[in-house]
């Protein structure tokens, strides 16, 4: 084949993109051309270059360029299968796919809710010994405290102890003055006596009835005695004529009819003793009630004057001379002193775990003190029911009646269980399921079963293990989530 020659229209620029080839500045002082050039010779594919400002330097480096190429061609490129497109199309397709795949076949797709661990309450799951209580807040009081009642009414005529005075029994705490319930008693006395007076006017008239039917019965056997031996000499005398028959049926007469006499009068005398016993006993009894009542009257005037009813302090309201008191109402107390009793209220719920003999513990001064229930009350009102606790041991020096002490009740024998601490998170779950540690920065949701609870800990059934990190704070913000990232 022959030469072609190639006019400088043609092989100027061809020159040109050969010197730039060679000197490495195509790309940069040509991009239009390269990107012309390109797209005619490979239509599908598109180049996209920068625009850069090479007019000066494509001038001064034409002359070397245009001498060292004008007879030569452009070659023709061949087209690669693999090229870097193609590489990356098909690379990113790939990692596409996979990443698709992992999600769909690995991945976690349960709902997750990202948290701060600060702002959480982590507890570790553990073995330990269980005590189910109850704490409850019993108030202190006496053992022995007997009230103050005002048995009548009156005015305060005297003032004589003050309250959180120390009194022997019987001294003398105040006087009340009552004019219209002393005359009462004056007259009530009077009746009584009167009564009294009648009753025994009535077994004195008894008694001095027993005397005349005796002294009757004594008259008459001595008549008997005189008459009967001389009716039995005149009856001898009769019968040898030796007396008158007239004589003789007189002293017969009046020897019968004291007999027949004496008969009547002891049948008398022996009924009406067993009415006089009778009625001697009614008369005692009556006589004795009335001397009761008569001793009773006059102690209605003593209950004017209010004593102490044993050893103990007082404790009385604000009491002054002239102020009114009624029957029944309540003057102060006398507490034994240096002996305390607890009174604890406790919820109605409890009523069937609580007994006789159940401990408790309280402290007082730093220093624990140990309880026993003595006496359940058996009435429940607003919810509660009361039970008094005394100290097993000593009693804690210093105590005073209204004072508040803290108590823990035990409500069965101490076991070995595992143990899971109390937190807010049993208000949002009921204790159904918590949030499980899964490494450092994960929680998940696990199911568990928890049985019995005291203010420290559950006792813990199913779903858990000595060891587990349990997320023991409200859960109010974590919504339905079944997995927790935590941030550190």
């Amino acid at each position: 084949m022959g030469k072609v020659r190639t006019e400088s229209k043609s092989y100027a620029p061809c020159a040109r993109n050969a010197f730039l080839r060679k000197t490495g500045l195509f790309c940069l002082f040509d991009s239009e051309h390269v990107r012309s050039s390109v797209n005619v010779k490979y239509p599908n594919f598109k180049v996209f270059l920068p625009e850069l400002p090479c007019f000066s330097v494509w001038h001064a480096c034409w002359p070397l360029g245009c001498r060292r190429t004008e007879h030569h061609m452009d070659k023709k490129i061949q087209k690669k299968n693999w090229t870097l497109k193609k590489i990356a199309a098909y690379g990113g397709g790939s990692l596409l796919i996979l990443f698709i795949a992992y999600e769909v076949i690995f991945a976690d797709r349960r709902p997750t809710y990202v948290t701060e661990m600060d702002k959480l309450t982590i507890s570790t799951v553990s073995r330990g010994v269980f005590q189910e209580f109850i704490p409850q807040t019993g108030i202190v009081e006496p053992s022995r405290t007997v009230i103050l009642d005002a048995v009548e009414g009156g005015t305060i005529k005297r003032v004589v102890a003050e309250s959180g005075a120390m009194l022997k029994k019987g001294d003398v705490i105040l006087e009340l003055s009552n004019l219209n319930r002393e005359l009462d008693v004056l007259s009530q006395e009077a009746n009584l006596n009167e009564s009294i007076n009648r009753v025994r006017d009535t077994r004195l008239g008894i008694t001095r009835n027993a005397l005349e039917q005796q002294q009757t019965l004594a008259l008459i056997d001595n008549q008997l005695q005189i008459l009967g031996p001389q009716f039995e000499r005149q009856k001898k005398l009769y019968e040898k004529k030796l007396i008158s028959k007239q004589d003789f049926e007189k002293t017969e007469a009046d020897y019968k009819y004291n007999l027949e006499r004496r008969r009547i009068t002891y049948n008398v005398y022996k009924t009406d003793s067993l009415d006089r016993l009778r009625q001697l006993n009614e008369l005692n009894i009556s006589e004795r009630k009335m001397t009761q009542s008569l001793n009773g009257v006059g102690k209605i005037l003593d209950n004017l004057v209010i004593r102490a009813p044993m050893d103990g302090q007082l404790s009385r309201p604000q009491l002054d001379v002239g102020q009114n008191v009624t029957p029944g109402q309540q003057l102060g107390q006398v507490d034994i002193v240096g002996s305390y009793i607890v009174r604890v209220p406790i919820d109605e719920i409890y009523y069937p775990r609580i007994s006789n003999g159940l401990h408790a513990t309280t402290t007082y001064n730093n220093k624990d003190y140990e309880l026993e229930i003595t006496y359940i009350y058996p009435t429940i009102q607003n919810g509660r029911f009361q039970v008094d606790m005394r100290f097993l041991t000593e009693t804690p020096a210093g105590l005073r009646r209204g004072q508040s002490l803290r108590m823990r009740i035990e409500l069965g024998q101490s076991s070995e269980e595992l143990l899971l601490p109390v937190g807010g998170f049993y208000k949002d779950t009921g204790g159904n399921w918590v949030f499980v540690l899964d490494g450092d920065n994960k929680a998940v949701r696990r199911d568990i079963r928890l049985g019995r609870k005291n203010t420290e800990n559950f006792e813990v059934l199913e779903g858990l293990k000595p060891g587990d990190r349990v997320i023991t704070s409200s859960y109010e913000n974590f919504g339905n989530n079944e997995v927790l990232i935590l941030k550190q």
